[in-house]
């Protein structure tokens, strides 16, 4: 579908950290052809080593070495206050943030009035290379369903009316 502008075709893609070792985050990135990575994450780091290949400088380096762009799209990134009614309704649950299949109704009616009301489809496409055709959209979790991501992407998705992709392990 036509990215808005003329622009020409565009893809919204998400990813995730959780599930995935190095090697498959960036062989997913490579075999979807991403060209343009906008990390969504309210903070650029991930606790530990295991999943050390997604904290911000290293990532980026990565990123650059397999010629796919990075952009820090912040005003995507759900606030403090937001992420707190996830927390509370995982806590009520007794579901652990990493085992979570869905994202509680609380925690997305706040996070598209707190943050995509927030913004506009066109200003986040003005914070993205033109040229871009195929966009991911990362942040840690491993299921889109249990991530703001899969939000973000819908938004993105219908405001450029362009199909979505889920890469998973």
């Amino acid at each position: 579908m036509a990215r808005p502008g003329g622009q020409g075709d565009l893809v919204v893609l998400t990813i995730g950290a959780y599930g995935h070792d190095e090697q498959s985050f960036f062989r997913a990135l490579v075999g979807a052809d991403v060209d343009t990575f906008c990390d969504i994450r309210q903070r650029w780091g991930v606790r530990g080593s295991r999943y050390a290949f997604v904290n911000s400088k290293r990532l980026q380096q990565s990123l650059a070495e397999l010629g796919i762009r990075y952009v820090h799209l912040k005003s995507l990134a759900p606030t403090q206050e937001v992420r707190a009614a996830q927390k509370e309704a995982d806590k009520a649950e007794g579901v652990a943030k990493r085992q979570r299949e869905s994202l509680h109704p609380e925690f997305a009616a706040a996070y598209r009035k707190e943050c995509l009301e927030n913004v506009t489809g066109a200003g986040v496409l003005a914070s993205v290379p033109a040229d871009a055709k195929r966009v991911a959209l990362f942040c840690v979790e491993e299921l889109p369903s249990a991530c703001h991501r899969s939000l973000a992407a819908e938004w993105l998705a219908g405001y450029a009316e362009a199909p979505i992709e889920h890469l998973v392990p």
